[in-house]
């Protein structure tokens, strides 16, 4: 039987990628800041480093080993790349990209003895640049980085996967709604249970790739984002300002420098 730790596991990816794996014979344990009355998730702050070692260390024991880890935990919200860093900044840097690097080197020793596998949960973000989107699409960017570095030191005994979904109706997005924003426009929705199936796939193929988008439309736009960046920032300016000129960011009192610089008081 496989053994794996899920991050962010009361949450909607958490919760369906859990149940997936138990349902094809995986044994699982979920960590959560909130882990609720579940006896298979426990109480774990990605942001503190005792924390996450002591849950570790819990979540293995009760395991009887580790052969897979996959960090999920994440916040979302918008930020504006010109505006200083405050605390939502912070704390999204904090959860999605340092408590995914606390998480992984919490379990490493344990997925070296197993040959075993880590998948993130990264984001098309990680590649393509969009408005008032920054400290998410930093954190992100900086998991991939992080990611390409453990594959680098430890690729030769654990196998090391990013996953990157675009917008899958969650409330992670919450955040970003009630300031006035939305994604559409910038992504195209996808299915959660595509999300839960490249997961999967990472953890069982016998050769996982090393980035895997959810849709043939989500593999294409990687493809363009890594080959032809200067495309895709042209893309999104036109879309940016198409947005702009039709009122759709009206709303939203973080966009007001972003409408002013567009002709739009």
């Amino acid at each position: 039987m496989k053994r794996a730790v899920v991050t962010g596991a009361g949450g909607a990816f958490g919760t369906a990628i859990s149940a997936e794996l138990r349902s094809r014979g995986w044994k699982v344990v979920g960590l959560d800041l909130s882990p609720g009355s579940s006896g298979d998730i426990l109480p774990c702050d990605v942001t503190d480093d005792e924390a996450v070692v002591a849950a570790m260390e819990d979540a293995v024991g009760r395991l009887g080993g580790l052969d897979a880890l996959v960090n999920n935990a994440g916040l979302g919200g918008p930020a504006s790349a010109g505006s200083m860093p405050g605390d939502r900044v912070r704390a999204m840097i904090d959860v999605n990209l340092l408590g995914s690097w606390r998480c992984s080197s919490a379990a490493i020793e344990e997925l070296v003895k197993s040959r075993g596998r880590v998948v993130f949960i990264a984001s098309r973000m990680s590649f393509i640049g969009l408005p008032l989107g920054a400290a998410y699409g930093v954190s992100k960017r900086g998991v991939v980085a992080y990611a390409d570095a453990l594959r680098a030191e430890y690729g030769t005994h654990v196998k090391v996967t990013c996953v990157h979904p675009a917008m899958v109706k969650t409330p992670i997005h919450d955040a970003t709604k009630e300031a006035g924003l939305n994604l559409e426009g910038f992504s195209t929705e996808e299915p959660l249970a595509g999300v839960v199936a490249r997961v999967v796939e990472a953890l069982e193929s016998p050769k996982p790739k090393r980035d895997v988008a959810i849709t043939r439309t989500g593999a294409l736009q990687l493809a363009v984002a890594r080959h032809f960046p200067g495309l895709v920032d042209r893309i999104v300016a036109k879309q940016l300002a198409k947005r702009v000129a039709a009122g759709e960011l009206d709303g939203a009192e973080i966009a007001a420098p972003l409408r002013d610089r567009h002709g739009r008081a």
